[in-house]
C-alpha cells in the first residue's frame, strides 16, 4: 500500500497536461419501446450534462486527487468553447492556458444514456494535425509553465494537437528541465514518443503498437514495446484483468482489478495516467504510483459517464 504522507503531498504539487480538450456531453433518459421508423430504440430525453473529456478529464482528476493541474490545449472559436471553459472553471481547473484556434470546432462528444446504458455516440470533430503557426502557440504556452510543474502529461487523443513536433519539442523541454514524462498514447506508431519517461496504453493499443499479433499476452506487448523504444516504462492497462508495469532492467509488477463493479469505463485512462502522474510528481517510486493509479481507476469504472476521482476516495479504500 502506500502512506497517508503522500496523498498529503498532492496539494502542493502541480501536474502540467497537454492534450485533445474535450466537451463531453451527455443526454440521459429512458427507453420503453421502438421507433416505427426504423429498427432502433427511442430515448426519451430526461435531462442533460456536460463534463470535461479528454486531456480535461486528466485536469479533473488532478484537482479530485488535491493537486493543481496546469492544462493546455485547443479549443474553437465556438459557444462550446465557452461551454468546456465553464465546465472547467466549475471544477477548479483554469482555462486561461487554452488556446483558441480559428477554423476548427472545440471537439465534442455526445453521449445518449438509456438506463445506464450507452445506446450511441456522436462526434463533432476536426482531427487534422494541426498548422505550423498553431503549433508554435502550443509549444510557447508550454515553454512558460514546464518550470513550475513537478510531472508532464501528453493525453493524446488523436485529435491533432500532438502531432510529432509538438510531442518531440515537449518531451525535449521536459528532460532539460528534469521532469517525467508522462504519456497516454493513440495509434499504432509510438515512435513519436521515444524518449518520454512511461506510457499508459491499454492491452490493445500495446498489441497493435508493439507489431505482435493480436492474441499476443500483455507480458509479450510490454516487454517488446520497451525493447524498441527508450520508454524507461509502460503501464498496460487490462481492464478487468488489472494492469501490469513493466520497467527496462525490472521485472514486470502485476496488480488485479478491483473495481466490485462496471458500469462505465469512460475516462479511466485520463484518472489512471492523472494518478500516475500525481504521484511520481509527489515522489512516488512507480510501484507505488501504479498501486494507487489501479486503485483509482476501479473507483471510476464504478461510475456512469465521464466522472474524476476524488482523493477522500482514494483514502477510504486504502484505510
Amino acid at each position: 500500500m502506500f502512506k497517508p504522507e503522500l496523498l498529503d503531498a498532492f496539494a502542493t504539487k502541480k501536474i502540467l497536461i497537454v492534450g485533445d480538450v474535450m466537451l463531453d456531453q451527455y443526454w440521459w433518459g429512458d427507453v420503453t419501446r421502438i421507433s416505427p421508423e426504423a429498427p432502433v430504440p427511442i430515448v426519451r430525453l430526461r435531462k442533460t450534462s456536460l463534463a470535461a473529456g479528454g486531456a480535461a478529464n486528466v485536469a479533473a482528476n488532478v484537482v479530485g486527487l488535491g493537486a493543481t493541474p496546469i492544462l493546455i490545449g485547443a479549443v474553437g472559436g465556438d459557444a462550446e468553447a465557452d461551454l468546456i471553459k465553464n465546465v472547467l472553471t466549475d471544477q477548479s481547473v483554469s482555462p486561461e492556458n487554452l488556446v483558441t484556434l480559428g477554423g476548427r470546432p472545440t471537439t465534442v462528444k455526445t453521449r445518449v444514456i438509456a438506463h445506464s446504458q450507452q445506446v450511441v455516440r456522436v462526434d463533432n470533430e476536426f482531427a487534422d494535425q494541426m498548422a505550423a503557426t498553431d503549433e508554435d502557440q502550443i509549444l510557447e504556452a508550454v515553454k512558460e509553465k514546464i518550470a513550475e510543474s513537478d510531472a508532464v502529461v501528453l493525453s493524446d487523443y488523436a485529435k491533432g494537437l500532438l502531432t510529432q513536433r509538438v510531442t518531440t519539442e515537449i518531451i525535449g523541454m521536459a528532460k532539460t528541465a528534469g521532469k517525467c514524462v508522462l504519456v497516454d498514447p493513440k495509434g499504432r506508431n509510438f515512435l513519436k514518443y521515444d524518449n518520454a519517461t512511461i506510457l499508459t496504453p491499454n492491452l490493445l493499443e500495446a498489441r497493435a503498437a508493439s507489431g505482435l499479433d493480436d492474441g499476443c499476452t500483455a507480458d509479450e506487448a510490454g516487454e517488446k514495446l520497451l525493447s524498441d523504444h527508450s520508454f524507461e516504462g509502460v503501464l498496460v492497462t487490462q481492464g478487468e484483468h488489472g494492469m501490469t508495469l513493466f520497467r527496462k532492467n525490472g521485472r514486470p509488477f502485476h496488480l488485479r482489478a478491483n473495481a466490485k463493479e462496471v458500469y462505465d469505463v469512460t475516462g479511466a485512462g485520463d484518472t489512471v495516467i492523472a494518478a500516475l502522474a500525481t504521484s511520481i510528481g509527489a515522489g512516488a517510486d512507480w510501484e507505488t504510483a501504479a498501486t494507487l493509479a489501479n486503485m483509482a481507476a476501479g473507483v471510476v469504472v464504478g461510475k456512469v459517464g465521464t466522472s474524476p476521482i476524488k482523493i477522500e476516495e482514494i483514502s477510504r479504500i486504502s484505510d
